[in-house]
């Protein structure tokens, strides 16, 4: 269960569970991945402790974005080959099992983009195969210098067939057929010159830069935030026409909220609005 809201100057820590840590800095809420045992695996409970962690938290109001950081020396290493293997053992010889957990995955990458509040990946150590892919399915993400990315399966022989879905539509499509294909990793620098994160920061640095891009987030209108982020991700589904119509009617919307109407008016009269100190 979620523990109430503490008050937007203060601080507090909780457990979601064993596998998920939560922090709560005012209105930004740090979920830390907690399986440093097997790097931050993407177990079938890690994947459904996420998905249920991150859609409470996108009912809750007074969260306005949520950072996704990882205890241990990797950010997530991708799904649990042990746990994979485990079930050949299964009178079908797993096929079962491998579709529940890549569709549960798959709807765990989908929901990040449907949640109203912006998810910064906080990237410290390797995310790779469907951590990569996690990081990819972000809307935001920072790493440490030292982080690296890869898409790596092929050198097991397993291509990364669903994290190349979110992968593909992060970086250039040559780039990350050639991650796919020959299992190379990128640096954090590489990354963020492809787009797969924002930018690399110093290791002791990161943790303050990502509450930093968090704050300046939270100091925005929520709706329109929320408003923006669903209009963001439905215009990329459509062919540039129809973007525009799509991003016309969600332009207008905003602009009825008197919040927007408020926020226009105290520019023009050079003054804060009066959402901006909630």
């Amino acid at each position: 269960m979620l523990c109430a809201y503490a008050a937007p100057s203060e601080q507090r820590k909780s457990t979601m569970s064993d596998l998920i840590l939560r922090e709560d800095n005012g209105h930004v809420a740090r979920l830390i991945l907690n399986s440093p045992g097997n790097y931050n695996a993407l177990s079938a409970e890690m994947i459904a402790t996420l998905y249920t962690t991150l859609a409470m938290i996108g009912t809750e109001e007074e969260v306005r974005v949520i950072i996704l950081a990882a205890n241990g020396k990797a950010f997530c290493a991708g799904h649990d080959l042990r746990q994979m293997q485990a079930a050949r053992a299964n009178p079908d010889g797993g096929r079962a099992g491998y579709t529940a957990l890549f569709d549960a995955c798959a709807q765990l990458m989908q929901l990040i983009s449907t949640l109203p509040q912006p998810v910064i990946a906080e990237v410290a150590g390797v995310a790779t195969a469907a951590g990569c892919q996690l990081v990819a399915s972000c809307d935001l993400a920072l790493a440490s210098k030292s982080a690296k990315f890869g898409v790596n399966g092929v050198d097991l022989g397993l291509f990364c067939s669903t994290p190349a879905v979110a992968l593909s539509r992060a970086v250039p499509r040559k780039a990350a057929f050639e991650m796919l294909a020959t299992g190379r990793f990128l640096d954090a620098e590489e990354a963020a010159a492809l787009g797969l994160i924002n930018r690399a920061v110093a290791a002791n640095r990161l943790k303050a830069e990502t509450r930093a891009l968090a704050a300046r987030i939270a100091e925005k209108l929520p709706a329109a935030i929320a408003m923006g982020k669903r209009g963001f991700y439905e215009q990329l589904a459509h062919e540039t026409a129809d973007a525009y119509e799509a991003a016309g009617d969600t332009m207008c919307a905003n602009m009825m909220l008197s919040d927007t109407a408020e926020g226009i008016q105290a520019f023009l009269e050079k003054r804060k609005p009066g959402w901006a100190a909630e």
